[in-house]
């Protein structure tokens, strides 16, 4: 909730209400609130500064914490679920899910991944099918494994934390 303060305006005593979103130039000079999460909402922050992300239609349903792999349909970005089995490396994960043709913001490698659970804290992590992740690398010696995505995404911080890096990836 914004918070007010008094001030002396004109010779006057006012009182002045915090923004918690701007509407850009006219709120210029405003003193700004934290939003209901706590946080500076993004409309405050300078140009440059704030999450990166990107913005892109999803090809099909993301679940909250799943890596995906940015594609060209015919002329449009997209994105869909990434997965080691059929050559979809991760580019990115997704922390909120996102319906088949809805936005999905996409979050790159090299931040933290903390919308997953189950993992095992210390361990590295490697992409998995469907977006999901694994503890174990593939072998490359095995003939099971040709053609196939390895590539590590990060270790975990917490049972709900990876903390990924753009590692690059194999094809096997």
């Amino acid at each position: 909730m914004p918070q007010a303060f008094l001030a002396l305006v004109g010779g006057k005593v006012k009182q002045i209400w915090s923004i918690a979103v701007s509407v850009g130039a006219a709120d210029a000079g405003k003193i700004p609130a934290l939003g209901a999460d706590g946080r500076l909402d993004a409309t405050v922050m300078p140009a440059g500064i704030g999450a990166n992300t990107k913005v892109v239609p999803a090809s099909e349903a993301l679940g909250a914490g799943k890596f995906v792999n940015f594609f060209d349909d015919t002329g449009t970005v997209k994105v869909r679920l990434a997965d080691n089995s059929n050559n979809r490396p991760a580019h990115g994960f997704v922390l909120v899910a996102a319906a088949s043709a809805a936005s999905a913001t996409v979050y790159p490698l090299d931040v933290a991944n903390t919308a997953l659970s189950g993992l095992t804290p210390g361990a590295e992590h490697w992409l998995g099918t469907a977006g999901g992740v694994t503890e174990t690398p593939l072998d490359a010696s095995l003939p099971a494994n040709a053609n196939k995505v390895n590539q590590l995404l990060g270790v975990a911080t917490s049972a709900t934390e990876l903390r990924t890096d753009d590692y690059g990836y194999q094809v096997l």
